[in-house]
């Protein structure tokens, strides 16, 4: 699974720079939260699961049988979570502060390796993980006459953020260290699911409010082609390589969103997700460096 890192590293950044206008096509589609779910789920997991039908013919039943096993059903659990708590999220709160919360991924990576995998996780892990609470906790807080108070929207959308950062690292541990992992499929059911979870909640007959275009191109065109190359990428390098890469998305992400739609962070977003960031990028190169 390490023959060709550098491979695996350029596959998750251009992952991640297909990914980093989502947010942007999510303001533009003028959606709520279980609207935006229910369009996103059903397209991108359809798509995942032809893709899967393609490409496994032969291993298809192989494929479903471990589908059964905790691993599998693991992976469909982390795609349902990682799907509707993304879209909630940024239907709630501002843009910057849930690819925050995402961008923590790497650390729950680590935190999930010791737990389920038993590996050791050393000092550096756990004084990042405070760093990073200590920036998001900063963020969420809004001046308002002459006083800081806490924004309860945006600490929803940071929770929302840590809750997609938690699924997404527990499916590239799964991945990582379960070669048979039939994450094409699996990641097809979970968005099926979550779809549907969408479809109930905003009734069928809103599903054409809004301007659907741009959704079903996140649906079509963007989920699938960088979520296939994240998850293919965790099979070639290290975890912490494919954080990394998702890092960009933190950065540009926000960056499409000021510069298409009116939104602007706070001062205190922006102060904390310098400590988010810089917290994250010192973590991933001591990491690098160790290994």
């Amino acid at each position: 699974m390490t023959r060709y890192p550098l491979f695996g590293l350029l596959t998750a950044i251009l992952g991640a720079l297909i990914l980093s206008p989502d947010t942007l096509l999510m303001r533009w589609a003028e959606m709520d939260g279980f609207q935006m779910l229910a369009w996103r789920g059903l397209l991108a997991g359809s798509i995942f699961i032809t893709l899967w039908f393609i490409t496994r013919r032969g291993w298809r039943a192989e494929d479903i049988a471990n589908l059964k096993r905790p691993f599998g059903l693991g992976l469909i659990t982390c795609q349902f979570f990682n799907a509707t708590l993304f879209s909630l999220g940024v239907s709630i709160a501002p843009v910057a502060l849930v690819l925050l919360g995402v961008a923590t991924v790497p650390i729950f990576a680590a935190f999930f390796a010791f737990t389920i995998l038993r590996e050791p996780t050393e000092t550096k892990t756990w004084i990042a993980i405070g760093s990073v609470l200590c920036g998001l906790s900063v963020a969420v807080f809004t001046p308002e006459n002459g006083h800081v108070q806490i924004n309860i929207w945006s600490l929803l959308g940071a929770l929302a953020g840590l809750g997609v950062a938690i699924s997404l690292s527990m499916s590239f541990v799964l991945i990582r260290h379960q070669k048979t992992a039939p994450f094409l499929l699996a990641i097809g059911i979970g968005g099926l699911l979550s779809g549907l979870f969408g479809l109930l909640m905003t009734g069928l007959g809103n599903m054409a409010n809004g301007n659907i275009g741009y959704i079903i191109f996140t649906g079509i065109v963007i989920l699938p082609t960088s979520f296939f190359l994240l998850s293919f990428a965790a099979r070639y390098t290290h975890a912490s390589n494919v954080s990394l890469a998702l890092l960009l998305e933190t950065v540009l992400g926000p960056l499409w969103v000021w510069m298409g739609t009116p939104e602007r962070p706070t001062p205190m977003m922006l102060f904390g997700g310098s400590i988010v960031i810089l917290s994250l990028i010192t973590y991933l190169i001591l990491m690098r460096r160790q290994k």
